[in-house]
């Protein structure tokens, strides 16, 4: 099935907007705190959320990795989420709701784990 963001991004490239930093799925902005949380609730996980340590954090993904053979997160990554990079400052462009699209489909993500490495290095 494809995701019905694609059309949002179909609609946007055909826009020319010139040298643009932009929003380009969803009509919401999420922090990754509510965005994590509002995942667990839609595919019914009962894990905690919690705010720990860099340092921890780090090294629980290192013991995950080493299990999952993968790179969980990286030293960068996780700076990035703290700094809350992945929050954009400008409007979102798109038009699908992630919420919404989330109450539709919240048994598809997590089915099975997709690993980075396997998927561009293996």
């Amino acid at each position: 099935m494809q995701p019905v963001f694609v059309e949002d991004l179909a609609a946007l490239a055909g826009q020319e907007r010139g040298n643009v930093v932009m929003d380009a799925a969803g009509s919401e902005v999420y922090t990754f705190d509510e965005l994590v949380r509002l995942v667990a609730q839609a595919v019914g996980s009962k894990a905690a959320v919690r705010h720990l340590p860099a340092g921890l954090v780090l090294a629980c993904s290192r013991l995950m990795g080493s299990l999952v053979r993968d790179v969980v997160l990286t030293p960068d990554e996780l700076a990035g989420l703290m700094a809350n990079l992945l929050v954009s400052r400008n409007p979102p462009a798109g038009l699908t709701s992630f919420r919404g699209w989330l109450e539709q489909h919240g048994s598809l993500p997590g089915v099975r784990y997709a690993s980075d490495l396997r998927r561009h290095y293996r």
